[in-house]
């Protein structure tokens, strides 16, 4: 049977607070680009798989308040499943995220993720049931053109880092469709704390087979990176739990904005004007999206109230 897109909290009840999901995103990705920031800042030549696996790790520091919630929950043979799909795809996605992280800039590796809402969004609607109104079709249409116009394909050498940023967006999209359906009957901490320790273990056999000792100061901006990004995932899968996933993933489009200003202001990176004639049609479509949902809900509690 179809997934039903109205969120189910651990009481029975169902909410959908579009508003909350869109603050919870925003948070979100402020927390994933300072955490692309500092791993181009601190630890460019670690290997790619022993910064992940070490992120991790330091992350389970974070989660310790999920532990009781851990011991207490009760997982389904479906959730197991979901949980072990999650572990697997997600280590992967960070290898490679942590690999292009090195060889192309800031707003590149965010403009490129972008292919992972766009692919979380059409798979919601093919997989978990999520209404896919021809208004949301056209924004997301804009959003992959503003896209394109910040890759062109064709005219541009497209790289190792590039390709790995594809295989990051797919395998993350993945992983998010994963925990958005989790988030139908778990809290957030539970799904946080399994993801940590399911992806430290799938890390561990690819970063010992090219360990090498990190330093001091490489330590400390991977216990940095782990904060931020063990933030960003709890408050990723708060906004999946108020909200669906056609109205919560489009804000990440913001993303682009911090980035352009972090990789210009800290590394010295040039603004690319087709980055930025690209990151305007996204925005548009991002408001269009925003404005659209706050109208729809406003009539349906007009109508509702009379």
């Amino acid at each position: 049977p179809a997934h039903n897109p109205v969120m189910e909290t651990a009481g029975g009840e169902h909410t959908m607070r579009p508003a909350a999901g869109v603050f919870w995103m925003l948070v979100t990705g402020f927390c994933f680009v300072a955490v692309t920031g500092l791993v181009k800042h601190g630890v460019p030549n670690l290997p790619a798989a022993q910064s992940a696996f070490l992120r991790f790790l330091f992350g389970l520091f974070f989660v310790l308040p999920a532990i009781g919630a851990l011991r207490e929950a009760r997982f389904t043979a479906h959730q197991w499943k979901l949980f072990t799909l999650r572990g697997i795809v997600h280590s992967g996605a960070v290898i490679l995220w942590f690999f292009a992280m090195t060889r192309i800039t800031v707003a590149e590796v965010v403009s490129m993720n972008y292919l992972n809402p766009v692919y979380v969004t059409i798979g919601a609607a093919l997989f978990l049931g999520e209404k896919f109104a021809l208004r949301r079709a056209l924004a997301i249409c804009l959003a992959f053109v503003g896209m394109l116009i910040i890759l062109r394909p064709g005219f541009r050498e497209v790289t190792d880092g590039h390709l790995a940023m594809i295989g990051t967006a797919i395998l993350f999209a993945i992983s998010y469709l994963a925990a958005k359906r989790l988030s139908d009957d778990l809290p957030p901490l539970v799904i946080v704390g399994v993801l940590s320790i399911s992806v430290t273990i799938g890390l561990a056999p690819f970063a010992f087979a090219v360990w090498r000792a990190p330093t001091f100061e490489e330590v400390f901006w991977l216990v940095l990176i782990a904060g931020f990004a063990t933030a960003g995932h709890y408050s990723m899968t708060r906004a999946f739990a108020v909200a669906p996933v056609a109205v919560t993933q489009p804000v990440t489009f913001l993303q682009l904005v911090w980035a352009a200003l972090l990789g210009w202001l800290v590394f010295g990176e040039p603004v690319d004007p087709w980055v930025v004639t690209g990151g305007t049609l996204i925005l548009g479509a991002v408001s269009f999206l925003t404005i659209r949902e706050a109208m729809l809900k406003r009539r349906s509690t007009t109508v509702t109230d009379v």
